[in-house]
């Protein structure tokens, strides 16, 4: 199996990099549980990957600007560098601005937001707006 190697870089106002089904399984075990080596990785990932397989893809993840390397001890642990959800909401953040009606894009999305996350959304706003006013 092989890493994806997508070209795209994290910047001010550039577009957030594309994960590849590899990548996103290893970001993924890296948001779930944490600084990781090589070698825990490879132990959680379904199926059979090369060490250098998985290295590639840090690699990638690094160069992304999604994930930072460190040494404890002998070996190097490998982090994610934001959030899951940080790193959802630049996704969809960029995805509306691709839009040619970016207001029409958050309605239509809006109309299919389920009830309960509507009610969620409501509160944030209503919470942000009495702290604005203060």
């Amino acid at each position: 199996m092989t890493a994806d190697s997508g070209d795209v870089t994290i910047g001010s106002g550039s577009e957030p990099p594309r994960l590849g089904p590899l990548e996103t399984q290893v970001m993924d075990l890296l948001w779930d549980e944490g600084a990781s080596t090589i070698r825990h990785l490879i132990d959680r990932l379904p199926g059979d990957f090369a060490y250098t397989t998985i290295a590639t893809v840090l690699s990638n993840l690094h160069r992304k600007e999604l994930v930072d390397a460190g040494k404890r001890g002998r070996s190097t642990v490998y982090c994610a560098r934001g959030t899951r959800e940080e790193h959802v909401a630049s996704v969809m953040n960029h995805a509306l601005g691709t839009s040619r009606d970016r207001a029409a894009s958050i309605l239509h999305f809006a109309e299919r937001i389920p009830d309960s996350e509507l009610d969620l959304l409501r509160d944030y706003l209503n919470r942000r707006d009495h702290g604005s006013r203060a």
